[in-house]
């Protein structure tokens, strides 16, 4: 039988090897042997470091709303339990980007918590309501803009649930009209 030596194999794994090792101080870029070991180190470190680089991202956000919080005469567990209790639902790197940018919309969100935690009623309730309505006009402007948009058999069921007679003889421009 005849022997395989494999060598277009064998130097493709050695040259991506060293490829992926460009860069590297000394012989960890030119030797094969030096060049895999801190390849091989090198992904570790890279999956390891992912992970890492969000749990310093939050710890970065944190210190920053805690310098604004003191600034604003509150701690941060204080103002992180005041919107808590306001229902307000920010995430820290929004948090953290409202104190360096908007300092005043940031001394708002103190405020709020602050009253929050005193027990007074927060303004968040009619804040709440208010974009509920807005949600509601907003449904109706898409209701009456996108019926274009609907087949007959749903432009159908909306005739049918707004009570309008005669609804299953007409046409699609018809029902248009009609739902206007």
């Amino acid at each position: 039988m005849a022997r395989v030596k494999g060598s277009n194999i064998h130097a493709a794994r050695r040259k991506k090897i060293l490829k992926k090792a460009r860069g590297y101080f000394g012989s960890k870029h030119k030797l094969y042997k030096s060049a895999k070991e801190q390849v091989m180190h090198s992904l570790k470190y890279a999956y390891r470091d992912r992970r890492q680089t969000k749990r310093n991202m939050r710890k970065l956000w944190i210190t920053r709303i805690n310098a604004a919080c003191r600034v604003n005469g509150i701690s941060y567990s204080k103002f992180i339990d005041g919107l808590n209790k306001a229902d307000i639902t920010i995430n820290r790197k929004m948090l953290s980007q409202i104190a360096i940018e908007e300092p005043k919309a940031f001394a708002e969100l103190v405020k709020t918590a602050q009253a929050a935690l005193d027990g007074k009623k927060v303004k968040s309730e009619t804040v709440k309501e208010e974009k509920e309505e807005k949600k509601e006009t907003k449904k109706e402007e898409t209701e009456s803009s996108d019926l274009s948009k609907k087949t007959v058999a749903e432009l159908k069921e909306l005739a049918k649930s707004k009570g309008i007679e005669g609804y299953t003889s007409m046409k699609k421009a018809e029902l248009l009209e009609v739902l206007k």
